[in-house]
């Protein structure tokens, strides 16, 4: 690897120092400022090492890296060379890429330095807006904690298995790790089916029904307004406004008995609180896919207790059981495929 001729600058100098050289136009914008724990190295521009030395800074020689070799966590330090490095060691190494947005997980630690990490993000990731994720969803509606620490506040948008989502980051958190299964409800053969999605979200995985499924219908049932609008939007973004019934309302309210063919039932920690009124609208031979969390191991003899309790022991057949995605340690999401 080529080497480049560096400034070695004193931790404790760095905030003045670089901001003065890269003003002064000495520091190689093509290469990474590196360090350890004492020294920053700063790359220098080939014929500026006298100026450097006659600062005081002593020389030394680091690898050549260009811009586009950086992964852009390493771009989002390098344009960050004063933050504290204890507050650096905590920057964000996940982010979600929606549109021109971006979400991350903050530590509250970063508070302080929020703006910074923003506009550093932003300018590494190419986005517009900047949300950082406080400390996740909370109480029945799922509503995130999350606010917006740089940019314009925009419409996050998402294309995955051809189906468009869109929605607003700071009010609604896109669940990512359910991608797998949003696309398998799209392979899923419900031709002809009347379908209920009693917790429909933003669409998650009534569009995918609808469009690709062959479903004749689709009652989606969302609770949360915001959410509701979203789903509107995206029924009609994705053209399947001639198959899907939106209907604003807690799931509980929902009229009809025994008229379902399949039931989504995508909700977590008290999924079990809604079978009853699942079982009300099933058809014989329905088959509702449920979502909940479960120790690790006891997903299957969860499920059957909880079937068990409100249909009997012979009164469902659990078809299938499958790891949606870790939830936290020793407990996972599941989705079982339940026929009634």
């Amino acid at each position: 690897m080529q080497k480049v001729r560096a400034a070695k600058v004193p931790v404790g100098e760095a905030a003045e120092v670089i901001p003065r050289m890269r003003s002064a136009g000495m520091i190689d914008l093509s290469s990474r400022i590196s360090g350890d724990g004492e020294y920053r190295f700063v790359p220098l521009v080939p014929g500026r090492e006298a100026d450097a030395e006659a600062m005081g800074f002593s020389l030394t020689e680091i690898p050549s890296r260009s811009e586009g070799s950086l992964s852009p966590l390493e771009k989002v330090r390098d344009s960050l060379p004063d933050m504290d490095p204890g507050l650096l060691a905590l920057l964000p190494d996940k982010w979600e890429i929606a549109g021109r947005t971006v979400t991350m997980k903050v530590d509250p630690a970063l508070s302080p330095v929020m703006g910074d990490i923003g506009r550093a993000y932003a300018e590494a990731l190419g986005v517009t807006a900047v949300y950082a994720d406080v400390s996740g969803v909370h109480d029945e509606l799922r509503i995130p904690d999350v606010r917006l620490i740089w940019g314009e506040a925009c419409p996050a948008e998402k294309t995955e298995s051809g189906i468009t989502y869109t929605w607003d980051p700071s009010c609604i958190m896109f669940a990512s790790g359910n991608l797998v299964e949003r696309a398998r409800m799209g392979r899923t053969d419900c031709t002809g089916e009347t379908v209920v999605d009693m917790f429909a979200g933003i669409g998650y995985f009534t569009l995918p029904i609808a469009r690709f499924a062959g479903a004749r219908k689709v009652f989606a049932c969302e609770k949360n307004p915001v959410s509701y609008g979203y789903l509107v939007r995206n029924i009609e973004l994705n053209g399947v406004g001639d198959r899907v019934i939106p209907i604003l309302a807690d799931n509980r309210s929902l009229c009809g008995k025994g008229f379902a063919d399949r039931i989504m039932m995508g909700y977590v920690q008290r999924t079990s609180e809604f079978i009853p009124k699942a079982l009300s609208m099933a058809k014989p031979g329905c088959i509702i896919h449920y979502h909940d969390t479960f120790m690790v191991g006891t997903e299957r003899s969860e499920t059957e207790r909880v079937f068990s309790e409100h249909a009997g022991r012979d009164g469902f057949e659990i078809l299938s059981i499958r790891e949606v995605k870790s939830f936290a340690p020793n407990v996972s999401h599941y989705v079982a495929d339940v026929r009634v």
